[in-house]
C-alpha cells in the first residue's frame, strides 16, 4: 500500500510567526483561531498548536526523541538567498551552520538555510533539484 504524509502537528509557543512564514512561502491557511494555526500546499498539511501553559516551561530540544526540524523545498536557489533576506534577516533571526551555503555532503546540488523558531524548532528552506542523482 503507498501512503503520502498527510499532515504534521507541531505545538508551537508563537502561532503568529508560523502565520508569517507560511504566508511568505505561500501556504494556503485551512483553518486559524487564536490557539491553532492549519496551513496547506495543496498536499501536506501543517498544523501548529498553542502549547498549552503546563507543558510551555518544558524547553524543546531537536535533538531528544520528537522532532528534529522541518525542511521546506523551493524550486530555486536564489529563492533560499531571497527567504533568507527577505524573511529572516527583518526579523533578526539568526541562521545556523553559516547558512545559507551549500551541502554537497547530502546532495551535490544541496543549497539550504538553516533556522529555529521562536520555540527553538530548527526549520529550513531548502533547493534541490530533483534531476541530479544522490552521490
Amino acid at each position: 500500500m503507498k501512503a503520502l504524509l498527510y499532515h504534521i502537528q507541531l505545538n508551537v509557543s508563537d502561532i503568529d510567526f508560523y502565520r508569517e512564514l507560511f504566508n511568505f512561502l505561500e501556504y494556503r491557511v485551512k483553518d486559524d483561531g487564536r490557539d491553532y494555526l492549519g496551513a496547506t500546499d495543496g498536499q501536506t498539511d501543517i498544523w501548529v498548536m498553542r502549547t498549552d501553559k503546563a507543558y510551555d516551561a518544558l524547553p524543546y530540544h531537536r535533538k531528544a526523541r520528537g522532532l528534529n526540524h522541518l525542511a521546506f523545498r523551493v524550486p530555486r536557489r536564489e529563492d533560499v538567498d531571497r527567504f533568507s533576506r527577505e524573511f529572516l534577516g527583518p526579523r533578526n533571526l539568526p541562521t545556523l551552520y553559516n547558512s545559507p551555503r551549500a551541502f554537497p555532503e547530502y546532495h551535490p546540488d544541496y543549497y539550504a538555510v538553516y533556522f529555529e523558531d521562536p520555540s527553538r524548532i530548527k526549520l529550513e528552506v531548502v533547493f534541490r533539484s530533483a534531476d541530479v542523482p544522490a552521490s
